[in-house]
């Protein structure tokens, strides 16, 4: 039950952490204000910091699919 807790909260931040996401033009980003910013030299901290945390983010939601079907495979 945990697990599945976990799965739902992980996938929520996913969804916020790509949509934080500077886009490349035009998208959801844009709301944000991603299009008013030039990247004159590279990622910024913030960027960098926020492509971590979603990484990890993502990594924890891995784990989570993983476990869950392997509980789900020795429970039946």
């Amino acid at each position: 039950m945990g697990f599945s807790i976990a799965l739902i909260v992980f996938s929520g931040l996913m969804m916020l952490l790509v949509l934080m996401h500077k886009g490349k033009g035009g998208g959801l980003s844009d709301m944000f204000g991603g299009g008013m910013q030039s990247s004159v030299g590279g990622s910024s901290v913030a960027e960098r910091n926020l492509d971590r945390i979603t990484i990890v983010v993502g990594l924890l939601w891995f784990a989570c699919i993983i476990v869950l079907g392997l509980l789900i495979k020795t429970n039946s």
